[in-house]
């Protein structure tokens, strides 16, 4: 659905909600293929037949390009032609409105060089000098503008040169048991698809397992760590889940396994530290966390990290490294008292910002996968990873009404790029 169509039933969402007669629409919607059984139960779920129309209007947005012509035609089928003649011609009226410009004369100014020593002009030159621009000069200082090739550049950049270049597991989390009232993520197994092709391309080891309990996603998790990367020059680890909001702010909240435990994010990338990890140690680690927390519109929602249920029996979530010493008298004294070491070479991506929406779509996966992997698919071979996340995150957050805003924590101490050669 482009944004003219969308803007026309923002617009008229007041009439739409007023005179949409939704229970008529159910069978033609799903005869076309424009919602499933389960989407159209959801909406049947909102409330009242306005509360309906309202959620139906909200999702048709979301829909395909072909959404709003379908719409039209299963509006005519059940005879609410009225409406349906109200969009169409609504919509030829907004493509065919011409865009009013007023233009603007600019007084034309006219310098007479013979007055002004060729010294003090402003972008003067003398033979043989080309004046650098202060903004790449600037740049350059700060480390933005390469000189060369900047894959190659060791002070700059990751090398990832060794075939493969490292492992990536993606565990991938669609059926949830009975108990925890979590809904199938119907969509994750198109995520997985994508991504297991995609990382395969740029030169990893691709490892795929599927609906992990929490306990089996930290052994899967300990059992890659305990690997031997040294002849391999990274690490990717993505999970598909359902996820929960976190107490904290320094890192997402946490993942589900099919049994309900929660595995914190923060667990989650410790695992893979130089202490518990040494062959990854200087290396880049990168993880992608898909989290959820419903069904076709995923929202986020409050859990008790610390709570027992939240972790594997007979566990606990501890810190095994040292704290910091501090020596006496020292003039470095830290804000507040430390006690953990700082992560070094991680990057974390999220698909949204904990607590708020991720949304699914049953035909083509998340948002946040399906834009992820068709903006590496365009631009790893030129982008390093830091501006990939940045496209992803912008083209995500213009999607829909309801908006979702995926982000990334960054501890990475140079830039990262793909093998794609």
């Amino acid at each position: 659905m482009d944004d003219l169509q969308r803007r026309l039933l923002q617009r008229n969402r007041v009439r739409l909600v007023t005179e949409l007669q939704v229970s008529e629409l159910w069978d033609p919607l799903l005869q076309k293929g424009l919602f499933s059984q389960d989407m159209i139960e959801d909406i049947r779920r909102a409330g009242t037949r306005r509360d309906q129309a309202r959620q139906l209007v909200i999702d048709l947005q979301t829909r395909g390009s072909l959404a709003f012509p379908l719409f039209i035609e299963c509006l005519e089928e059940t005879g609410q032609t009225s409406i349906a003649a109200f969009l169409r011609e609504g919509y030829r009226k907004q493509k065919l409105d011409p865009i009013h410009i007023n233009p603007v004369e600019l007084p034309i100014l006219e310098l007479k060089r013979e007055t002004v020593p060729a010294k003090e002009l402003p972008y003067h030159r003398t033979p043989g000098q080309v004046r650098e621009n202060q903004h790449v000069k600037e740049a350059k200082a700060s480390g933005d503008v390469f000189e060369g090739n900047p894959r190659t550049n060791s002070d700059k950049a990751y090398l990832i040169e060794a075939d493969p270049c490292g492992f990536c597991l993606i565990i991938n989390n669609v059926n949830f048991l009975e108990h925890t009232d979590l809904s199938p993520r119907v969509g994750s197994n198109i995520d997985c698809e994508k991504l297991q092709v995609r990382f395969a391309s740029f030169h990893f080891e691709v490892l795929v397992r599927e609906n992990l309990m929490g306990k089996e996603i930290c052994k899967e998790l300990q059992s890659l760590a305990a690997m031997d990367h040294s002849q391999l020059d990274c690490c990717v680890i993505i999970i598909l889940s359902h996820g929960c909001e976190a107490r904290h702010i320094q890192l997402p909240g946490g993942v589900y396994g099919t049994d309900g435990v929660v595995v914190p994010v923060e667990r989650v990338v410790t695992y893979f530290d130089g202490q518990h990890c040494p062959t990854l140690r200087g290396k880049p680690k990168l993880f992608f966390i898909q989290a959820c927390g419903g069904a076709v519109r995923d929202k986020g929602f409050n859990v008790d990290l610390e709570s027992p249920d939240s972790r594997d029996e007979g566990e606990s979530v501890q810190c095994d490294a040292t704290p910091f010493n501090i020596p006496a008298g020292g003039h470095d004294q830290p804000d507040a008292i430390a006690s953990l070491p700082t992560p070094s070479d991680v990057l974390v991506s999220y698909s949204t910002y904990p607590g708020f929406v991720s949304w699914r779509d049953h035909k083509v996966g998340t948002w946040y996968i399906e834009t992820l992997d068709r903006i590496l698919a365009d631009n790893a071979a030129t982008d390093d990873l830091q501006n990939i996340l940045v496209m992803v995150s912008n083209e995500v957050a213009t999607k829909g009404i309801c908006k979702q805003m995926p982000g990334y924590f960054n501890f990475l101490r140079k830039r990262f790029f793909f093998k794609t050669t």
